[in-house]
């Protein structure tokens, strides 16, 4: 068994993934993989991960999680996708670091399922702009948090690091969550292990979004009358949509955190360019880049 756990990290629009899943379901489960819808985990894995207390599922235990996660025989492959198993908004900015829980956590998620092979995934985020949805999301506890906080000390190559520490041997999926609209369907068909002469339902729903109706009506008569496409080629047709089409209302986005300067957001961002590169690079890392 395969089973291949997305934790989308906040902030980074993970619902969209089990969203795109779910709408290629039918070929999926056609060929062996079921994704497990969230409302089926809701309670099931945080109540065995509790019981186990960062150990190892018994394979009693781990056959349990099986009969509860999945409906289907014959499945070769098992996919969660759920962004609460990190942990929650406001215990992911502290004094020891960004995601200071999410190795630990990736780990009690994986020990549910010791005799799979287990793969781990999520998308990062400039902290710049992920530490200010995250505190927005946590209230005044955020603020209170953030204040004590030297937001450059909230980077994403330490708790990268902590990740593959904490999960040796497991191949662990990255990519940016700013590069999404250019390699979405990639990271879905890495996830789902979806061929690329397979067609993606939903597979442009990211552009969607972000282009003007004119700009979306071009793109899609582009991709109709260009056959064979490579992803190089695609990606540069995106990449042209973005530039001439963009919705600005939906890609301008701002640090709204008290005593911020931009020359500050400026640093955040400097430094996370750096971590992405040290990243990418990590041995159990395989990055999914433009």
């Amino acid at each position: 068994m395969q089973v291949a756990i997305h934790f989308g990290t906040h902030g980074t629009e993970p619902e969209r993934m089990i969203k795109t899943l779910m709408d290629n379901r039918d070929w999926l489960l056609a060929n062996g993989v079921e994704v497990v819808p969230p409302g089926r985990c809701r309670g099931v894995l945080d109540e065995a991960i509790n019981s186990l207390q960062g150990g190892t599922a018994t394979p009693a235990m781990e056959e349990v999680l099986y009969d509860a996660l999945l409906e289907n025989d014959d499945v070769r492959r098992m996919i969660i996708s759920q962004p609460a198993l990190i942990g929650s908004p406001v215990r992911c900015i502290a004094s020891r670091g960004f995601f200071q829980q999410a190795g630990n956590r990736m780990r009690s998620v994986a020990n549910l399922f010791p005799d799979a092979e287990v793969e781990l995934s999520l998308a990062i985020r400039n902290p710049a702009l992920q530490i200010p949805w995250l505190v927005e999301r946590s209230g005044a506890e955020g603020l209170d948090k953030i204040a004590d906080v030297d937001p450059l000390t909230l980077r994403w190559a330490p708790a990268m690091r902590r990740v593959i520490e904490s999960n040796p041997g497991r191949r662990v999926v990255v990519w940016c969550y700013e590069d999404t609209p250019l390699i979405w369907p990639e990271c879905v068909r890495r996830i789902a292990q979806m061929p690329p002469n397979v067609p993606l339902k939903a597979g442009l729903a990211v552009l969607g979004e972000l282009l003007t109706p004119e700009g979306m009506a071009e793109l899609r008569d582009t991709l109709t009358r260009t056959r064979s496409l490579t992803i190089e080629a695609r990606r540069d047709i995106f990449a042209d949509m973005l530039a001439r089409h963009v919705r600005m209302d939906q890609v301008q986005a701002h640090a709204d955190i008290p005593g911020w300067t931009q020359d500050l957001v400026d640093e955040i961002t400097e430094a996370y360019e750096a971590d992405v590169a040290e990243i990418a690079a990590l041995p159990g890392v395989e990055f999914i880049g433009p």
